[in-house]
Formats: structure tokens, sequence, C-alpha cells
């Protein structure tokens, strides 16, 4: 019997600064003062970038955006419509989920390799700072 293991893509340092410079570009742009979080695939801290300024709850609320975004696979901006529209039972789910929007999963290639969490402006804000991260990953990758 032969066994195969998949290969597995990984975020690396350098792939987590081309993001938060992208999103604090952004982020700068409109005059936001964010902290721009990004984990790896089990969630855990690759890079913290707090802008100057930024309120310091900001530092775990997009920690926790980012850690969501990689649990539930999926922005976490779906997980707060759930809430709002009166799908309460889900504030029962398990670890400590962050349900604001801001946190978006990192795929490659079909693949989850972390996610990016962002806090301290509106939640739709944080979002575009997120986004605009993604899209420069996304680029670079091209």
């Amino acid at each position: 019997m032969s066994l195969t293991l998949p290969t597995k893509k990984a975020l690396t340092l350098e792939a987590a600064k081309l993001i938060a410079a992208a999103a604090e570009s952004t982020a700068a742009k409109n005059g936001w003062k964010v902290v721009i979080a990004i984990a790896d695939d089990g969630g855990d801290a690759l890079l913290v970038h707090r802008i100057d300024g930024a309120q310091s709850s900001s530092v775990a609320t997009a920690m926790g955006k980012a850690r969501t975004a990689v649990a539930f696979r999926r922005p976490t901006r779906l997980l707060e419509e759930k809430v709002n529209a009166g799908r309460f039972a889900f504030l029962s789910a398990p670890g400590q989920p962050v349900l604001l929007q801001g946190g978006l999963p990192i795929e490659v290639d079909g693949q989850l390799v972390g996610a990016v969490g962002v806090s301290g402006v509106l939640a739709r804000d944080d979002e575009i700072v997120a986004q605009a991260g993604l899209d420069a990953l996304r680029q670079a990758l091209a």
C-alpha cells in the first residue's frame, strides 16, 4: 500500500507583511486608525499591526476576528448577519468567536491558509481594509 500526503500551503510572514501594508495603505487613505491582525490556518498570530492612535481594545478584537474567520472558514460578516437576523442560538457557538464584520479567511488555490482581521472603525470599513490586504495578496500571487 502506498500513501501520499497532501501538499499544504502555508501563509508566510512575508505574505502577512504584504497584506498588512496594503491594508494599512487603505486605512491611511481614509484616515482610519485600525489594528490589522493576520493569523495562520490554526488561528495563531503571524502579525499584529496597530496603526498609531488605534484604540487598544481593537488589538484583541482584530485578532478575534481573524481567529473566527479561520475557525468558521467564512467572513465574520456572515456570522454577524446571522445573529442580527435573530439567530441568537449562534451566540452559543463554541470557543470565543468574535461575531463582528471585519474578519476574512485567506484561501490560496482552494486551501485555507489563514485570515485577516481588522478593528477600529465601522465594521463595514474594517472589512474594506481587510479586503484591500487580500486583494494585494491575490495580485502578488497572480
